[in-house]
Parts: C-alpha cells; structure tokens; sequence
C-alpha cells in the first residue's frame, strides 16, 4: 500500500482504503451510550475519519459520483456532517462539477440574518442533497431535510457514511426520502473481526 494514492485510487481499491481507515481510527467497542440515548455496545466516532486529510479526500471521492446529476448543492447538520460536505464540495471542483456546501445549524443564529443555514443562496427549488456520517435513528439528517425544505429548496436523497441500521433507512422511506450509505455497520463489524483476528 505504500504506493497506494486517494487521490487517483480506483473505487474499489478507495473504498477498501476507507473502510479500513473507519476500523483503525472511528470504530470501537464497548460499552457506549450514544447521542440518541440508547446505549451501544460500539461506537463509531467518523470524525476521525472525516477529518483526516486522506479520509476526507476518500469521502469526496466516493459521495460525488453517488450525487444525482441535477444536484445543486450538498448539505448537512453541523457538526458530524461540516467535514463531509465540504471534501464533496473541493472534490467537485477538481472534477470540474462545482457543487457548493451548506451547513445546517442545529439553532438559529443568535446575531446578523438569524439564519439556520449558512453557505451560497441557492434559487428557489434548487435540489439539493443532504449527507450524514453516522445514522442510527436519522432524526438529525431529518432535521437537516426539514430546515432545507422550510428554506424552499428540494431534498429527495440523504447519503451518508455509515448506516448503523438502527431504523434511519425506515424513517427516511416513510418521509419519502431515497437513502444510501456507504457502509452498513455489519461491513465494519466484519471487518474488525477480520483484522483483529490477525493480530
């Protein structure tokens, strides 16, 4: 791997990249409760992942191709999501498909316009998808579809990194919403096992 390269990888070898990236800094177990209240007997911390240079740039790499054509913004619920819409937004530039990011505040902005989302105004009925880093129950994506939605803009999709299967993908389809992840929690459990076993 010592040649390996984000930045020119292919798909494959790039998700093979970040899915052993997610087991070495984002995944533990133990015993956990999680920001939903439940408690967990893992938990995936992907800001360790979304914050590494190469992480992000593997991330940005793997989100854009996912993103419908007429997509005309990337967005998401500050804090998890701020790293992934912004590696989205620099990866479509280099590709020459600028896609600007907005960051959803999770309370409005107590001073200035009192805005809860911050980043370029888009026209009206702009289409615009919203990406997470973890999902258990998917209420914060939602809450970032719902802020989006009051703002006048689309929302149809919700990506995110890790789909821990814990009832997001359910409450996404009764809201109507199309969602894709880019690894099921069994992948990563999986993939511990596998590389722990080695040890």
């Amino acid at each position: 791997m010592s040649n390996f390269s984000v930045a020119s990888a292919s798909g494959s070898d790039l998700r093979q990249f970040l899915l052993d990236l997610l087991i070495q800094l984002a995944y533990r177990e133990g015993d956990f409760v999680l920001s939903s209240g439940q408690s967990s007997a893992y938990y995936i911390n992907g800001k360790e992942v979304t914050l590494n240079a190469e992480g992000a740039l593997a991330i940005g790499r793997l989100i854009l191709p996912l993103l419908p054509p007429q997509t005309q913004a990337v967005a998401g619920l500050t804090l998890g999501a701020d790293p992934i819409v912004s590696a989205v937004s620099v990866v479509s530039a280099y590709e020459a498909r600028p896609i600007p990011a907005l960051i959803i505040r999770k309370e409005a902005k107590g001073h200035g316009t009192k805005a809860y989302i911050e980043g370029p105004t888009l026209p009206a009925g702009a289409k615009v998808v919203v990406l997470e880093d973890v999902v258990t129950t998917g209420k914060s994506a939602l809450q970032a579809v719902e802020r989006l939605q009051d703002a006048g803009y689309v929302v149809e999709e919700i990506i995110a990194l890790v789909d821990r299967e814990q009832g997001g993908g359910e409450l996404y389809q009764s809201k109507g919403l199309q969602f894709q992840a880019l690894f099921s929690i069994l992948e990563l459990q999986e993939r511990y096992k596998t590389v722990n076993s080695h040890q």
